[in-house]
């Protein structure tokens, strides 16, 4: 009887401090500074406990979304990486030059200006998703946009949290109390107009797996989109400074230093045949670049561009139980065009490729303009 007391208050006691643990672990993680950070995922084994359970949620979950769609071979419930030895061997081993790298920021947002032309950055850039241990799901050099898959970060719990005798059972019992948390990145290129410098967006996004209740005793998990990791997502981007050939102080310096733009105002405002429209309080070339952020940010899969036109073509489509976007196989193509009106003033439109202009279509455009404008 006394085994089982001591038994159950030692699992009590480790419950306890593991939860402790990640709420430290969270508070220790927004005061690291960069470069300290240690970032590690599960790149060089399979990935297991990534299988997919029911989604019993409907309405209360809102980002609650399939992991199917975005994770390949889930069917197998494992995604390997031991094809890939030898694409880390080579980008451990690509040459890196000094380069002028200017640092740009608009709120929490920041991302580099590399004094290289994009072949050489892309190159360089896919490289150090590699590195990482990423396999690039979506690459697209014409449209400048590289997406990885998503991977599993190793679960961390500090020793001084789990205490000095629970810390030497810290690796066994790590994995029964984290649920998994999964990250993916896109890097977009974005040339000058001389060609001689390049633009480069870094943007995280990430899963976690959450317990649900169907019922009183029904408790199952599901996966949902996780608010974005800020310092994560900045320490990536100093990581990729770093990569492409800055020294580590002067990238640290540049990143925490860089002059915060001004802050933008977008309005959604009805335009021409009922569909909706975005109204910028930016000269044109700032709004298209930060359409094209707003875009990374909602996942939307972009099929082409022009930068001279204005446009972007994206496939976009609205899934039925969790309100989000995603690129899906049978999805509609729209045109999304920035048009100057006057120096301070540029409309974002929402053309309908097919020209049927349904009522569901016109809903949509207000939908997805107005997730573009939330994200300012």
């Amino acid at each position: 009887m006394i085994k089982i007391i001591t038994t159950v208050a030692i699992a009590l006691s480790l419950g306890g401090c593991l939860s402790a643990g990640n709420k430290q672990t969270d508070t220790a993680e927004k005061a690291t500074d960069l470069g300290e950070r240690d970032i590690k995922y599960y790149s060089n084994k399979t990935v297991t406990s990534l299988d997919i359970p029911p989604d019993l949620t409907q309405p209360s979950a809102q980002n609650a979304f399939k992991l199917s769609e975005y994770v390949s071979d889930v069917k197998e419930d494992t995604i390997s990486f031991s094809d890939k030895d030898n694409d880390l061997k080579k980008a451990s081993n690509i040459p890196k030059i000094a380069l002028n790298i200017e640092v740009k920021r608009a709120g929490e947002r920041r991302w580099l200006v590399v004094e290289q032309e994009a072949e050489a950055v892309w190159d360089l850039s896919k490289s150090f998703l590699k590195s990482h241990g990423f396999e690039l799901k979506k690459s697209n050099k014409e449209v400048g946009i590289m997406e990885t898959d998503f991977l599993e970060k190793y679960p961390e719990i500090p020793d001084q949290s789990v205490g000095f005798v629970r810390s030497m059972l810290k690796k066994s019992i790590a994995s029964q109390y984290t649920l998994p948390v999964v990250d993916k990145y896109r890097i977009r290129i974005e040339s000058s107009d001389d060609g001689k410098k390049t633009a480069v967006y870094l943007s995280l996004t990430s899963m976690e797996e959450v317990l649900t209740r169907a019922g009183k005793d029904d408790e199952n998990t599901i996966w949902q989109a996780r608010p974005k990791d800020y310092t994560l997502e900045t320490e990536m981007l100093y990581q990729l400074m770093t990569f492409l050939g800055s020294e580590a102080e002067a990238a640290k310096q540049e990143i925490t230093t860089a002059k915060e733009a001004d802050k933008i105002t977008v309005t959604v405002v009805k335009g021409i045949g009922g569909y909706a429209k975005l109204a910028f309080s930016l000269p044109r070339l700032d709004t298209w670049d930060n359409v094209a952020w707003a875009l990374d940010q909602l996942n939307i899969e972009v099929d082409d561009k022009d930068v001279k036109e204005g446009s972007f073509y994206v496939n976009i489509t609205q899934t039925e139980n969790t309100g989000i976007f995603s690129s899906l196989l049978n999805n509609q193509s729209f045109q999304i065009m920035v048009k100057q009106i006057d120096g301070n003033l540029t409309e974002v439109y929402f053309n309908d490729l097919s020209e049927k202009n349904e009522q569901a279509t016109i809903d949509l455009s207000y939908k997805f303009l107005g997730d573009i404008a939330k994200q300012f």
